[in-house]
C-alpha cells in the first residue's frame, strides 16, 4: 500500500509540474489522471484486503479464546475429579 501511496504522490507532483509548465496536452493530463485513479483504486483494494484480513484475524482470535476456555474448563474438571478420587481413596483407607 505504501508503494501505491508513493505512486499517487509522484503522479500528483507530475500533474502539478505539467500544469505549471503549460505545455501539457489534454491527452497527457488525462493519462496522468487515469494513472492516479488506478493508484487510488489499488489503494482502496489494498485497504479492503487489509480489512478482510483483520476480520479473519479477529475471528481466529475469538475461536482461540473459546478453545482456551473449553480447555481450562476440561482441566478444572479433571483436577476436581482427581481430588474427589483421592478423597474417596483416603476415606476407604480409614475403614
Amino acid at each position: 500500500m505504501e508503494k501505491n501511496g508513493k505512486k499517487l504522490l509522484a503522479m500528483t507532483a507530475l500533474v502539478g509540474v505539467i500544469g505549471l509548465s503549460g505545455c501539457a496536452s489534454t491527452q497527457e493530463l488525462q493519462k496522468v489522471r487515469s494513472m492516479a485513479e488506478q493508484a487510488k483504486a489499488s489503494a482502496a483494494q489494498a485497504q479492503q484486503s487489509a480489512d478482510n484480513a483483520m476480520q479473519a484475524a479477529q475471528k481466529a482470535q475469538s475461536t482461540a479464546d473459546n478453545a482456551q476456555q473449553a480447555a481450562d474448563k476440561a482441566n478444572k474438571c479433571c483436577v476436581d475429579t482427581n481430588q474427589k478420587i483421592d478423597r474417596m481413596f483416603k476415606k476407604s483407607m480409614y475403614k
